[in-house]
């Protein structure tokens, strides 16, 4: 009975994803590592509808009121519930939280490193891997189903100095520091696609850093509330920001339920070699699906064909042809990176509009 239970709570947490995960083995144990029996059963009694409040699961399940307290704060504190205030009441909403992007990120994000974080870090491997076997095993057919969702996981900011040169427009989301001066409340947690390599043994090739996922608005109040992330100043997110495009992380935000109209849930500074949106599409999982509003642009005469903006690119969007470099303009993010660490300022961000960059993920071989 007890495996029924997880089962159906894990069915209930990838309904809400971003994208269909099947409820496998895998899937089932990470929410058997999160939860217990008392738990599930609990989230399967309380959680009929997506949102709701602590009235209506006392109406509805005719439970005690501390126990229904006691119960959603234990499982806000492990990240498999949300709470956050109704945008026009206030009132204290429910919901559960979506498999991915969601449990993966809240489960990790507090940087533990027991026997129980190893697990389910392998775990998520797994989770990945079953994915990229299915996605390359009905190739066209999946990428289709990719392309009919219409939807960006994140919107790609630039690094700060290089669209502010030149540019007639620069428009609040694209500008990182009115981003975060605009924030009342900013917190700051442990990167959990880098942790999630460190304990499976495989650590980050490209920055040190570790605590630079930076959360806001209400996900920021929420995640300080239950341990997630820890308050910073604005001051201190910017020195963070900056440090991460010196070593070559591209900026990413993402907006509530990935609604580009909704609030701003937090700011990513990715790496090619641990972000789960950047390992997933070059491993053939997923597409590179996300909003920009630039393209790199080469200045041939300035150009001398060293390879930096090759290198560091993380779309692989650059190449060298007849010694200069070559910009393939569909896979770019235009995240600025080329145009930060050109030796020769020859790589350049034009502004184009904003555009839904999709990129299918590779094709690979067996």
């Amino acid at each position: 009975m007890s495996e029924k239970l997880f089962y159906k709570v894990a069915r209930l947490s990838v309904k809400t994803a971003t994208f269909p995960f099947p409820v496998d083995e895998n899937v089932t144990k990470i929410i058997k590592t999160l939860i217990n029996e008392e738990q599930a059963r609990f989230i399967l009694s309380a959680f009929k509808k997506i949102w709701t409040t602590e009235e209506e699961i006392k109406v509805k399940t005719e439970m005690d009121e501390n126990y229904i307290k006691n119960m959603l704060n234990d499982l806000m504190h492990i990240g498999i519930i949300i709470g956050l205030p109704h945008p026009r009441s206030g009132v204290q909403h429910y919901k559960m939280v979506a498999f991915f992007p969601g449990v993966l990120e809240f489960t990790l994000m507090k940087g533990e490193k027991g026997e129980k974080q190893k697990e389910l870090a392998m775990l998520w491997e797994k989770v990945f891997s079953v994915m990229r076997e299915g996605t390359q095993k009905n190739y066209e057919k999946n990428i289709s189903i990719f392309k009919g969702y219409n939807i960006a996981t994140d919107r790609v900011v630039p690094v700060e100095k290089e669209v502010k040169t030149g540019q007639d427009i620069v428009l609040p989301l694209e500008d990182i520091e009115k981003i975060i001066n605009k924030e009342e409340l900013i917190g700051l947690a442990v990167c959990y696609c880098r942790h999630r390599k460190d304990l499976i043994g495989e650590p980050c090739k490209t920055t040190d850093l570790r605590e630079n996922c930076i959360v806001l608005g209400n996900t920021a109040e929420f995640c300080i509330q239950h341990d997630f992330a820890k308050q910073i100043s604005k001051e201190q997110a910017m020195k963070l920001l900056k440090i991460a495009e010196d070593e070559g992380l591209v900026h990413k935000i993402f907006h509530t339920k990935l609604d580009p109209e909704r609030e701003l849930d937090g700011i990513c500074s990715c790496c090619v070699c641990c972000c789960g949106t950047f390992t997933n599409y070059h491993n053939g999982a997923f597409p590179a699906m996300s909003y920009s509003s630039y393209l790199a642009k080469v200045d041939q005469d300035l150009c001398i064909g060293c390879g930096t903006c090759v290198e560091i690119c993380p779309m692989k969007a650059i190449d060298l042809q007849e010694a200069l470099a070559v910009v393939i303009d569909e896979k770019c993010l235009g995240c600025g990176l080329c145009a930060h660490h050109c030796p020769e300022e020859a790589m350049k961000l034009e502004r184009v509009g904003e555009r839904l960059v999709f990129v299918p993920p590779p094709r690979i071989s067996n």
